[in-house]
């Protein structure tokens, strides 16, 4: 877990030196690495949810510590402090709602598209 926590956090990493944060903007690494995420683990926990796989280290290694290591919602509520915090309330409500109804929408999106490349109807 903690091996797949440490290559997700060098992603993340990577991720924010792509795509910085100018000024007060958007954080649109910490909102892109939390969408992608969230789209990961939708469709791996379909793909591990009836495979044998589940009994032994691919949910944790995967799920818990790679992509819990990736996703950043702890920095996202940090941003989204910083932006209400320079009296930014329309962007930091923006921010705050938006990536919530976003990583939702990406969790969904992934299970589906899982569900249909693996052929498992919906439970």
């Amino acid at each position: 877990m903690a091996a797949g926590g440490a290559l997700g956090g060098l992603a993340r990493w990577g991720l924010t030196a792509i795509l910085p944060t100018g000024g007060a903007g958007v954080p649109w690494a910490t909102l892109a690495a939390n969408a992608t995420g969230s789209l990961l683990l939708g469709a791996l926990m379909v793909v591990l949810a009836d495979s044998p796989a589940h009994r032994g280290y691919a949910r944790p290694f995967l799920g818990v510590g790679l992509l819990g290591g990736f996703t950043t919602f702890s920095t996202y509520a940090v941003e989204g402090w910083a932006l209400l915090d320079d009296d930014r309330l329309l962007l930091a409500g923006g921010y705050l709602a938006g990536t919530v109804a976003v990583c939702l929408a990406c969790t969904w999106a992934g299970m589906l598209a899982a569900r249909a490349v693996t052929g498992r109807a919906r439970r």
